[in-house]
């Protein structure tokens, strides 16, 4: 078995989000252990918000040092957005400023707005299901190890993209996956 350093991962969402999401966050946070990650998410998973209301002003400042080096020292940023949370769309602005890789992850409705239309090569967004998370998760680690020769990115139509949304649900896989998995059925049936 190679050696290989583990991956570090800065995983953030929404604490006010928790108390609907939390199996998410957890079933996000696993899979990525799973996958050989450290992941970093105390912050999250034994924060609340009422622990963040009653810290001192200095608390405060401490703990916003240590979630810029803690995105600093990452390898890439895990985002679950799907309950809305300004203070991680500043996590998300540090990290991208940082030059980091960041996955933004939603389980229902549209792309969180400030990530859809932003257009990075660093940024992607996901819409995932217990089902999909961990090929989706997949697909990332390997883009972030440079596994993956070519990352291509172009835009497509409203129905283009419904189509693809309603076809990926359907097959319960990515995106990524369904257009891929199409490209090796046409080269196959060109060769």
């Amino acid at each position: 078995m190679t050696n290989m350093k583990k991956q570090c991962v800065y995983f953030t969402a929404s604490l006010v989000g928790k108390k609907h999401f939390l199996t998410n966050y957890m079933t996000i946070v696993n899979n990525l252990v799973q996958k050989g990650c450290d992941v970093i998410s105390d912050h999250i998973i034994n924060m609340t918000p009422e622990k963040v209301d009653t810290s001192t002003k200095q608390e405060r400042l401490s703990y916003h040092t240590k979630m810029e080096r803690r995105i600093l020292d990452s390898d890439f940023v895990v985002v679950e957005a799907t309950f809305p949370s300004m203070s991680v769309g500043y996590e998300v602005s540090l990290a991208l400023n940082r030059r980091k890789p960041v996955l933004i992850l939603y389980s229902q409705g549209e792309a969180p707005a400030l990530f859809a239309y932003h257009e990075s090569e660093l940024l992607t967004s996901e819409k995932y299901s217990p089902d999909t998370i961990s090929d989706i998760l997949d697909d990332f680690i390997n883009y972030v190890k440079g596994l993956q020769e070519t990352r291509f990115t172009f835009f497509i139509t409203r129905t283009q993209a419904h189509y693809l949304d309603t076809v990926s649900a359907k097959q319960k896989i990515p995106k990524s996956v369904y257009l891929r998995n199409l490209i090796d059925r046409d080269m196959k049936r060109n060769s």
